[in-house]
């Protein structure tokens, strides 16, 4: 068994694998590190281009897309190691982005998993919009990030080297014990892509397992490979995901109250699409919440397993305010302005 294993998931990504494979395969030649690709059934040549231009590399073969969740977990299955990586197809990584990680979680058995900096690749002195430097969560569910609050994105000026506490880590460079990642029941395959991460992570910590973020290693992610921000179909997971994850997680004591007003602001995101003329967006909106209450029922043992499980009710970085009130209102704008609003 190997002590690493960085897998990246594939789905007709051949092109992105010419391009970001090359910096894995260097920046991960480790004693104990093995890189993997996991194809999910890809139509185009991937497996082609993985046979001739990098045969060293192990493959899992999945029989269909089981998108990313179930994918991820499909592949990890036949994937022996003490961490895992789950890495997007679409991140170049840097010398020593592993050390740093490993390091961290030997000496530190009670945190669960951990995540790099993540810069945009196509704006090096950026953070990338799905993950910065680590992840948090307000009351109502809207995710946000040490360098990104909603869609402003920050200059990396060091800021952010602290190693620290965060809510949840990105999916798009994931580093987790495999011990915990199958005792909390991994990805949650019915979320399909989107929040799957969130979730499982929100089970980590109210286990009281600790993710950190480690900005000594650096990565570079594209985002938004698959799909793009303004796709119907990305907006629709979203706000159904968010949902599920939700009535999945949410102490008792908080869910009727913070349902009602996150339907008020599905609602009022739905008119905010139609008012830009998003009229697609504004209809995944309204579908992502018909299929939030048709899936409800299926989702009732999930959330009874989480709260029977759960020993950490009040998790410290999900914070118990409005992140939209202190964006739009409250003119917040930066991470290192809400350290006294929030005491994060």
């Amino acid at each position: 068994m190997s002590k690493v294993a960085v897998v990246i998931l594939n789905w007709n990504g051949s092109e992105m694998l010419r391009k970001f494979l090359p910096s894995v395969i260097r920046y991960s030649a480790l004693s104990g590190v093995e890189v993997y690709v996991a194809d999910n059934a890809s139509t185009d040549n991937s497996i082609l281009v993985l046979n001739q231009e990098f045969p060293l590399v192990k493959q899992v073969a999945l029989d269909r897309n089981y998108g990313f969740a179930d994918g991820y977990n499909k592949a990890l299955n036949q994937v022996e190691a003490d961490y895992y990586v789950l890495l997007n197809s679409d991140v170049e990584v840097t010398e020593c982005w592993l050390e740093p990680m490993i390091t961290y979680l030997d000496a530190h058995p009670e945190v669960s998993a951990c995540q790099p900096k993540i810069l945009s690749w196509r704006q090096k002195d950026h953070f990338e919009y799905a993950g910065a430097c680590g992840g948090y969560i307000d009351r109502y569910g809207y995710p946000f990030c040490r360098g990104r609050i909603m869609g402003v994105i920050e200059k990396d000026q060091g800021q952010y080297e602290e190693i620290v506490p965060i809510f949840w880590a990105t999916g798009a460079a994931l580093f987790i014990r495999s011990s915990d990642y199958w005792e909390a029941g991994g990805l949650d395959g019915r979320f399909f892509a989107h929040m799957e991460e969130i979730d499982l992570c929100w089970r980590l910590r109210s286990r009281n397992r600790g993710l950190v973020c480690i900005p000594q290693s650096v990565v570079y992610h594209v985002g938004g490979a698959t799909l793009k921000k303004e796709n119907p179909r990305k907006t629709f997971l979203n706000f159904r995901n968010n949902l599920l994850m939700l009535y999945k997680n949410l102490p008792q004591n908080e869910l009727r109250r913070v349902m009602i007003i996150r339907c008020l602001l599905d609602y009022v995101a739905a008119f905010t699409f139609m008012m830009k003329g998003q009229f697609p967006n504004m209809t995944a909106v309204f579908q992502a919440r018909r299929e939030y209450n048709a899936l409800r029922k299926e989702f009732r043992v999930s959330r009874m397993i989480n709260l029977e499980k759960t020993s950490l009710l009040m998790i410290p970085e999900r914070i118990k305010r409005s992140i939209l009130v202190c964006h739009y209102l409250r003119r917040k704008k930066y991470f290192s302005q809400l350290k006294g609003f929030y005491k994060i």
